[in-house]
């Protein structure tokens, strides 16, 4: 019996075992997930569950039931390559014949001095967690510092003005305007939305060093009682320390069949892989698909397409509060109501699909 290793039951790993299972799965092949929680977690709602408007059952999934379904809780030390073993960090292991490598990110903190010690994440459900503890038991009139105005930084800014309208949100960002991927017509949009609502938004901004309690722009002291940490990230610790080949952005190389370059056996999906474009959930998704069809062929012994056809991305989608929201749809800008609904449509139906 063949068994499948699938490290992270993240966007890229659930939808691998909706592909396999319950019919696809070859008799001779059985499947191990390995993961830290019991749970598949909507990482694309993790700024919710931190602003305190959804809990935290909102944004679980269980994970599919099969008899050759083994489900692992723990966490990943590393992997050896020649042995074809998952390391455990309760110093066990688990062998695989073929591997998936699916742990997903962390933050980045660009070696900003106090950044990982005085700042919260939203990078994890069990950071989001904690995140959640400290923003909602701020005092009224609380300074709450958010590094980073890209998706997260701007989704969780305002989702925090619904929460808590009696705190003062800053949200500090590098560029002239916030959500630099998106067009301006749409970052306009959004400042003017945080115009309205309070929120103040520090542009060219340079954090030099974090203390606690204290936010350093450019050198200069402003005073913070939380500061939450949305400005980069890179593929996940035991990725970073594996001996293969990356990308600048620390990702792992791959070839046209997500396999490493010298191992058929091994696969990398979602953001730990060297892709051309920005790591999401619909991008892992996309890739979890090839993979499987790759995998499907060589336990069949069938040859391998020569190319696999462009991963497409129908649009990127994000809310501000429960009522507005912004996105990019077929490259099409769109604001308002109509966002906010189609995002919320899109949540909803990914949760039917998976149970």
């Amino acid at each position: 019996m063949k068994n499948l290793v699938i490290l992270g039951g993240g966007y890229g790993g659930m939808r691998i075992l909706s592909k396999l299972l319950p019919n696809a799965l070859p008799e001779d092949v059985s499947i191990t997930l390995i993961d830290r929680t019991p749970y598949h977690c909507l990482k694309t709602e993790y700024y919710a569950l931190a602003a305190g408007t959804i809990s935290d059952q909102h944004i679980r999934v269980a994970f599919p039931e099969h008899p050759r379904l083994q489900i692992k809780y723990g966490e990943v030390s590393g992997i050896d390559l020649e042995a074809k073993k998952v390391l455990m960090k309760e110093n066990s292991f688990v062998s695989y014949d073929d591997l998936i490598i699916g742990l997903g990110c962390e933050d980045k903190y660009h070696n900003v001095p106090g950044a990982e010690e005085f700042s919260y994440s939203i990078q994890s459900i069990e950071k989001s967690r904690t995140t959640y503890q400290a923003l909602n038991n701020l005092a009224p009139g609380s300074v709450v510092s958010i590094v980073g105005a890209g998706l997260s930084g701007v989704e969780l800014a305002s989702e925090l003005v619904e929460s808590r309208p009696d705190l003062k949100i800053k949200l500090f960002d590098r560029g002239n305007h916030i959500l630099s991927a998106f067009p301006v017509r749409l970052s306009t949009y959004v400042e003017n939305w945080f115009d309205n609502h309070g929120v103040e938004i520090i542009n060219n901004s340079n954090i030099t060093a974090l203390e606690k309690s204290t936010i350093y722009n450019h050198n200069n002291p402003i005073h913070s009682d939380a500061i939450v940490w949305t400005a980069g990230i890179q593929p996940n610790m035991v990725v970073r320390e594996m001996d293969v080949e990356k990308d600048p952005q620390g990702r792992v190389v791959l070839t046209i069949h997500h396999n490493l370059p010298n191992d058929e056996h091994v696969y990398v999906v979602g953001d730990c892989a060297s892709l051309p474009h920005a790591p999401s959930a619909q991008l892992a998704e996309g890739q979890a698909e090839q993979i499987v069809q790759i995998l499907l062929k060589r336990w069949n012994n069938e040859p391998l397409p020569e190319s696999l056809p462009a991963i497409k991305l129908k649009g990127v989608l994000g809310s501000l509060g429960k009522k507005h929201g912004f996105g990019l749809v077929a490259e099409r800008p769109i604001t308002g109501r109509v966002a906010r609904l189609l995002k919320s449509g899109i949540l909803w139906m990914y949760k039917y699909h998976n149970g």
